[in-house]
């Protein structure tokens, strides 16, 4: 008489795991990148008004800087998101990272806003899909119980590179360190950074979940062990896999499967959410200088009031870690955004600087609360073999309308005031608590293969 054994799934065999070293070192790797991404995306917002003085750039001008480098972005997370499904998420987290770095520091001297616009292009391209590929990498190696946690750290650390951009603004712009204008220096430092951070990635393991899904067992096994022989190094008693959970299933990866159920109603339940999510979220952060310039503070005043409203955002991330876990996290993207067009009104209607300072800060504090939630659940609502393509191509769709953004929230802002473009963010973000909150699926404390069981 034989007895067969039933060999327990990677998901299982991960799920089951403490938090060790690797989990650790991948978050904190991640995060990094992910600060070089925010940095990028507000730099543009905080040199805005810098920009607009030192290429005598016109009102219609203004806009096409500022759209450039989401324009690549769009690209970027559309090509480079794709290839994080079809030759894996480390892969295309290096090259990201590659041709993020070179073109920042090209950037850096340029001699005109066309070559200025060029560079942040391909930058764009180079940066879009980090987040995307961070929210994918961390969702594949993280056990599902501390799943949301930890992304939201790696949140909490790419935040610090918002206030950071706002502050090395105020500090470099008025000086000329070696005889080169301080902004230059600011997209220097963005392409130092993706270097080192580049090379610190390169010692992180593929997802195992991924190799799995493309027929890569043995490798993927070879990842799981290294993580099991990792927590038994500090003396962890590991339990035993879960039997009944399910394996990740074999990766089609043809997009047509993100058009039918049960991916359907998801796919196009995060295409609406992108394109209307940027008008509050970006739309403050990146045009923040130029509402308080509308409001008639001076360019250093707004920078630094710009720095001191930034704050929020890595704050909002901490206040996030306990909630992420405790509450379902499509309800708290639902509360969330509909905070933020509450704060984005009073903010727009504000007449003094402490109240401007008062309900921006709140602004991006309850903002972040919203972000790190929704960048959790993105994730986990699509099969590992697209996850990825799916997670990248729907979040492409905010940089694409982060680059339409400027091109209909500065007219609003010049021709009616802060008021009524706040007027226009608020409603965008009714329509997302909505979208989200009827069509969203539960996810927290889930196994991804249970969430997205067919």
């Amino acid at each position: 008489m034989t007895s067969s054994v039933v060999k327990p799934t990677i998901a299982a065999r991960m799920n089951r795991l403490p938090i060790g070293r690797t989990h650790r070192l991948a978050t904190v790797a991640v995060g990094l990148g992910l600060f070089f991404d925010l940095y990028e995306v507000f730099l543009a917002g905080v040199l805005s008004s810098v920009l607009v003085e030192e290429f005598h750039l016109s009102k219609a001008e203004t806009p096409i800087l500022l759209a450039s480098a989401f324009i690549g972005m769009f690209l970027g997370a559309l090509i480079l998101g794709r290839l994080g499904d079809r030759l894996g998420r480390r892969r295309a987290f290096l090259l990201n990272l590659g041709i993020y770095s070179l073109f920042s520091f090209v950037g850096a001297f340029s001699p005109g806003p066309a070559m200025l616009v060029v560079t942040r292009f391909l930058a764009g391209i180079g940066i879009g899909a980090e987040p995307p590929l961070a929210d994918t990498y961390l969702s594949d190696l993280l056990p599902a119980r501390r799943r949301g946690a930890y992304i939201a750290w790696a949140y909490t650390f790419g935040f610090l590179g918002v206030p950071a951009a706002g502050f090395l603004a105020r500090g470099l712009v008025p000086l000329e360190p070696l005889g080169i204008a301080g902004w230059r220096w600011m997209f220097v430092f963005g392409a130092v950074g993706a270097v080192i951070v580049l090379f610190l990635r390169s010692s992180l393991p593929e997802s195992p979940r991924w190799l799995e899904s493309v027929g890569r067992t043995a490798e993927a096994e070879k990842v799981a062990e290294r993580f099991e022989n990792e927590a038994r190094a500090t003396g962890a008693e590991l339990a035993k896999p879960v039997a009944d959970e399910p394996a990740t299933p074999a990766g089609d990866q043809r997009i047509g499967v993100l058009f039918r159920p049960p991916y359907a109603r998801r796919t196009w339940m995060m295409t609406v959410f992108h394109l209307l999510q940027t008008f509050g979220y970006y739309g403050f952060g990146t045009l923040v200088p130029l509402v308080l310039a509308a409001k008639g503070y001076p360019i250093v005043q707004s920078l630094l009031f710009s720095a001191l409203t930034f704050l929020g955002y890595p704050i909002g991330s901490l206040i996030s870690l306990p909630l992420v876990e405790r509450f379902e996290r499509k309800y708290l993207v639902t509360v969330a955004v509909l905070a933020m067009g509450a704060f984005g009104l009073a903010f727009g209607y504000s007449g003094s600087a402490v109240l401007v300072l008062m309900f921006g800060f709140l602004y991006t504090v309850v903002s972040n609360v919203f972000s790190n939630a929704f960048h959790i659940y993105q994730a986990e609502i699509f099969p590992t073999a697209l996850r990825s393509t799916a997670s990248s191509g729907t979040y492409a769709l905010s940089r694409l309308s982060t680059a339409a953004m400027p091109f209909i929230l500065v007219p609003v802002l010049h021709a009616a005031g802060a008021g009524a473009m706040f007027i226009i963010v608020a409603t965008a973000m009714v329509l997302v608590s909505l979208v989200v909150g009827l069509f969203g699926p539960r996810t927290t404390g889930r196994a991804l293969e249970t969430v997205n069981a067919r």
